[in-house]
C-alpha cells in the first residue's frame, strides 16, 4: 500500500530489508536489522513517557515563539526540550547496551557492535 505524501513531509519507503527516507532534500538508506530477540526493554515506557513529555514542552516553545515572547526564554526552553531527548536517549542507550548488546556479545555478532558506535557517535553530535 503506499501513501500519497505531501512534499514538504518526510518521505520513508521500506522495501525489503532496506528503510529509505528524506529528510530537508537528504536522503539516508538504513538497513533493516534482523534482531533474534525482542526489544521490549524494561523502560521503554519510561522513554516513552519522557519524550511525550519533551514533545508537549517543545509545543508550549512554539507557541512561545508563536507569540512573540522573550527570545532569551525561549533559547532557555530548548536547551530544557533538548535535555529531555537526550535523557531519554541516555535511558534509550542504557537500556539498549544491557539488552541488545549482551545479546549481540553472545550471538558474536559484530556488526551490531559496530552498528552501536555508528550509533553513539551520532547521538553524541
Amino acid at each position: 500500500m503506499q501513501k500519497e505524501i505531501n512534499n514538504s513531509e518526510p518521505m520513508h519507503i521500506i522495501q525489503e530489508n532496506r528503510h529509505f527516507h528524506t529528510e530537508d532534500g537528504h536522503s539516508h538508506i538504513h538497513e533493516e536489522s534482523k534482531h533474534s530477540h525482542d526489544h521490549n526493554h524494561p523502560n521503554a515506557k519510561a522513554v516513552s513517557n519522557r519524550l511525550a513529555r519533551a514533545i508537549g514542552h517543545l509545543e508550549s516553545v512554539k507557541g512561545m515563539v508563536d507569540r512573540g515572547e522573550d527570545c532569551t526564554r525561549i533559547l532557555i526552553q530548548i536547551a530544557a526540550v533538548r535535555s529531555a531527548i537526550n535523557n531519554a536517549g541516555k535511558v534509550l542507550l542504557e537500556d539498549h547496551i544491557n539488552h541488545c548488546m549482551v545479546d549481540a556479545v553472545k550471538n558474536k555478532d559484530y556488526d551490531k557492535i559496530a552498528e552501536l558506535n555508528d550509533a553513539i557517535q551520532k547521538f553524541i553530535k
